[in-house]
């Protein structure tokens, strides 16, 4: 469970963990994610790689609050930060204008939005506090395949690949919405 890094030593390593580009698996509204610092390339390389997922695509990023996604996107205008802090936390994802030194691994290959998300998962967003960083929230499973539920399943898929966070997955069946911010269409 998430008190097993709540020592100061814990904390100290899963941050280090992270740094030097580790991927941490972590439960959700839905299930397991695959995380990693979002601006560490090599980290989010080795997601790529782990989950088989084509670059192209881009990933999610959660946040603990709004705040903590502001680092990654355009400065956004009072009444859409009002707008979304009155959403979340929610299981909706939302692409936003993305800054221009994102990397293209993070946002996808050709494009300049990103998809963050406040999660509804308290584990989720108390992860993002204690590291203090937004974190990579990408279903923790190979491309196509069903995503982990439990720690069992996240070990028997990636092994020692990946530091388990364990906590139990929100009752959600389904992943989170995606929504295009300016269009408001749902792509998912």
């Amino acid at each position: 469970m998430f008190s097993r890094i709540s020592s100061s030593y814990s904390l100290r390593r899963l941050r280090t963990h992270l740094q030097r580009g580790g991927l941490i698996a972590y439960p959700t509204e839905s299930c397991y994610g695959i995380g990693a610092l979002p601006t560490h390339a090599q980290a989010l390389r080795q997601i790529l790689r782990v989950k088989k997922r084509p670059q192209h695509k881009g990933l999610i990023v959660i946040g603990d609050d709004v705040s903590r996604l502001q680092t990654l996107l355009f400065r956004l205008p009072e009444p859409i930060l009002q707008t979304l802090n009155d959403i979340y936390p929610a299981p909706k994802t939302f692409i936003l204008p993305a800054r221009k030194n994102i990397l293209p691994q993070l946002r996808g290959r050709g494009r300049d939005k990103l998809a963050v998300r406040v999660p509804d998962h308290e584990i989720a967003r108390r992860l993002c506090r204690v590291v203090q960083s937004p974190l990579v929230s990408t279903s923790c499973n190979r491309s196509g395949g069903r995503p982990c539920r439990n720690e069992r399943e996240v070990r028997r898929q990636f092994g020692q690949q990946v530091w388990v966070i364990g906590g139990r997955v929100g009752k959600r069946r389904q992943p989170s919405e995606i929504i295009d911010w300016s269009s408001q269409m749902r792509l998912r």
